[in-house]
């Protein structure tokens, strides 16, 4: 039986982990973790909030996926979406979900994000 998501696993080109700190930790407000020594020698970086956690792994011959995407629940998701609009993120709304507020966004290399609120939490 499966319990919980670990983590959630993106791609990102080589050498933009600056970009992904800058975007993950300031934009965010995630926490960068370090990673185990063995894995640290392929690049990347690892990023977590609360129990969630976002890894982002060097690919050479990367490309974004345009569909799939990790669902990261928030709180209080209208002053989200203005914290990653006032760091000149875009932010897509999406009112398909019953129950849920969402948007959309991309991280610093393309990468699609999701965020959501049930209705009735803020």
């Amino acid at each position: 039986m499966i319990t919980a998501v670990d983590h959630v696993q993106l791609a990102a080109p080589p050498g933009s982990e600056d970009r992904l700190r800058a975007y993950y930790v300031d934009v965010l407000a995630m926490s960068e973790l370090p990673k185990p020594h063995p894995l640290a020698a392929h690049g990347g970086c690892w990023f977590q909030s609360g129990t969630a956690q976002v890894h982002l792994g060097v690919e050479e011959d990367f490309r974004p996926a345009r569909k799939a995407h990790p669902g990261l629940r928030v709180t209080g998701i209208e002053h989200y979406a203005a914290r990653l609009r006032a760091h000149g993120a875009p932010v897509e709304w999406d009112e398909n979900l019953p129950g849920y507020r969402r948007f959309y966004s991309y991280d610093p290399v393309g990468n699609r994000l999701e965020f959501l609120e049930p209705l009735g939490a803020a």
